[in-house]
């Protein structure tokens, strides 16, 4: 199979590629621009088309600036912020209904693009699912809290494309009944806040969280930052005060103002977000696969020369005593602990214990960045051969690591496909994780630590 190839969508009709036996489609609109009148608000459908339109580009990204200094810029002043579109691979258009993977990327918030090579669906669409990438609004155009405007416009759009799908897939191969989510980082978190979202009940089945981290912001907390941002450009904090500012002068206070880096996270507003994620209302008929990787920090920051305990027991609400006595790594193993590892096993225990279908698993293989926020996502979507892939997989990966990743990708597509991804369920009696080494294992979780982690974001 090569060449071109047409899908006639809800809005008109569409023309993908054919490469390698995967049909793509890129840059598919399903939202309308979020700009004018329609800035800062939810997300509408898109207008419908006369025609075939190509979709052979993948869409504009949501205004961000690049993730690290040296890194790719995804967005820059003159794209716009034409951002809600989806992107698609499938092994077999107009088959009879495929399981669906709908991918929502990470980025603390505020980075991240669904073009990035890293997200690349092609190999594993050709497992036999049918892959779908989002763009949705991140910074402050998705996250920030404005009086008059919806917050969690992010998540807003998110479930807008979860729609998109319900309603479109079949016309590319994919079974709208079996739709599983997954993501990483923030996208873990959007998947598994969406769980709980009556606007989103019904539009998937199964979820894969992937490093979900701890972090929310009350309204109030987060108002602050649009007051700090709001002054910094000299106008009210209000929607038509942002209105007024394009998004490349709201990046440019933000940076100039010292609020950066992670500004910005869902909005506790009773409906969407109610709380912590793991606290989240669990939906027992969604099947859940929840997990970490062994060195979460080594993929969020840098560690510090010389940390001190008492700092870390400040900053991450831990006791450090039993991981100074782990050794010298007692650090990063606080801090993943903190960031990632409770919270998501607190997930997985609400999950489990309200009677939810529930699988967690410890990613423990190492990289040349050790096993790092991350690592797993080049793993499942078969993208070694990307700058991304290249830090944390090694160029090339060992020897090893096909046959590894092979597993891992087969391990996914299987609970899409079926609700088993191959190893033990995880419940309060046998608390078993599959835990992902070159020689792939299962083992008892410990229970998890206690600890304030109302302050551990992102």
């Amino acid at each position: 199979m090569t060449g071109d190839v047409v899908v006639r969508t809800g809005r008109g009709a569409v023309r993908g590629t054919v490469a390698g036996g995967v049909a793509a489609f890129r840059g598919i609109p399903y939202g309308a621009p979020p700009e004018g009148a329609l800035r800062f608000a939810a997300p509408r459908p898109a207008e419908p088309w006369d025609g075939v339109r190509d979709a052979t580009a993948f869409g504009t990204a949501a205004p961000q600036l690049p993730p690290a200094p040296g890194a790719p810029a995804v967005w820059s002043p003159g794209d716009g912020l034409d951002c809600l579109s989806v992107n698609v691979w499938t092994p077999d258009p107009g088959g009879p209904g495929l399981p669906v993977m709908v991918w929502l990327h990470g980025g603390r918030w505020t980075h991240g693009s669904p073009s990035m090579p890293q997200f690349d669906g092609s190999v594993l669409a050709g497992a036999g699912v049918v892959v779908v990438t989002v763009g949705y609004r991140v910074g402050f155009e998705g996250f920030g809290h404005l009086p008059g405007a919806p917050d969690n416009r992010g998540l807003l759009d998110q479930i807008a494309a979860l729609d998109w799908v319900a309603e479109n897939i079949a016309g590319f191969g994919g079974d709208p009944g079996a739709v599983t989510v997954f993501g990483q980082s923030s996208g873990a978190v959007s998947a598994i806040l969406l769980m709980g979202a009556a606007r989103a009940e019904g539009l998937f089945r199964r979820v894969i969280a992937q490093s979900p981290p701890a972090g929310q912001l009350e309204p109030a907390e987060a108002y602050r930052v649009t007051r700090v941002l709001a002054g910094a450009a000299g106008v009210e904090p209000t929607r038509e005060g942002f209105a007024s500012l394009p998004a490349e002068a709201i990046l440019a206070v933000g940076e100039a103002s010292g609020v950066q880096g992670s500004p910005f996270a869902p909005v506790t507003d009773g409906e969407l977000v109610t709380g912590p994620y793991w606290d989240s209302a669990p939906r027992p008929e969604v099947d859940l696969v929840c997990g970490f990787t062994r060195e979460e920090y080594l993929g969020i920051a840098p560690v510090p020369p010389d940390p001190d305990p008492g700092a870390a027991a400040a900053a991450f609400g831990l006791d450090p005593a039993p991981y100074l006595a782990s050794g010298p790594g007692w650090f990063v193993a606080m801090a993943s602990d903190a960031l990632v590892r409770i919270p998501a096993l607190r997930a997985a225990d609400a999950h489990a214990s309200a009677g939810g279908r529930t699988w967690v698993y410890d990613f423990a293989w190492r990289g040349p960045a050790g096993a790092a926020h991350g690592v797993d996502v080049p793993v499942v979507f078969g993208t070694e051969a990307t700058r991304y892939a290249a830090r944390l997989l090694g160029s090339p990966p060992p020897p090893e690591y096909p046959a590894f990743a092979g597993r891992v990708r087969r391990a996914w597509t299987s609970f899409a496909a079926c609700g088993d991804p191959g190893w033990p369920r995880y419940d309060s009696a046998g608390r078993t994780a599959r835990v992902w080494a070159a020689d792939p294992r299962d083992e008892r979780v410990p229970p998890v630590a206690g600890g304030d982690l109302g302050s551990a974001r992102r």
